[in-house]
């Protein structure tokens, strides 16, 4: 393996990651490996017969911090809004940059654990439901979590920069 490869592979993150961090904070949130991909929310509630408004899915963004909005899978980040709260202009990352800036794969970015210096939001739209299925570092890979649970875990105020 090149030393490249070695490189990447060692900043890679997935689930292990995700579990590790649930058993470290007691979080009891229930992950599912499934035989298919959920790499985005209609694949992911079609995939656990859910609607896709029980998504909480994870858009990265670049500027001059990462940020990653945590959303409702029916809703999509008015860019106006978030670049308000954030303060400065964001685009949103490509799959390249997603793996790059947050070690997880385009689809399978959790709403944590996340490096220092990576900015969090959990967006109003996810209070609509008392328990959501968010990404668990994989593209086939899901959590189940109260929402409750999940907002405080990401330990950031609510923000409405969904449209």
């Amino acid at each position: 393996m090149s030393g490249g490869r070695q490189l990447l592979e060692h900043m890679r993150k997935g689930v292990g990651q995700v579990k590790e961090f649930l058993l470290s904070r007691g979080i009891s949130a229930q992950i599912v490996e499934l035989g298919a991909s959920a790499k985005n929310s209609q694949l992911a509630a079609k995939a656990l017969g859910c609607t896709v408004g029980e998504i909480a899915k994870s858009v990265v963004f670049t500027g001059p911090r990462t940020m990653v909005v945590v959303l409702s899978g029916e809703k999509r980040v008015n860019l106006e809004k978030l670049s308000l709260v954030a303060g400065s202009k964001l685009t949103i990352a490509s799959a390249e940059e997603v793996k790059t800036l947050t070690g997880y794969v385009d689809g399978g970015v959790p709403p944590f654990p996340h490096d220092d210096g990576i900015g969090l939001y959990p967006d109003l739209s996810l209070t609509t439901y008392p328990r959501v299925w968010a990404a668990a570092g994989e593209q086939n890979a899901v959590m189940q979590i109260s929402v409750k649970e999940l907002i405080e875990t990401i330990g950031s105020d609510v923000v409405e920069v969904s449209s």
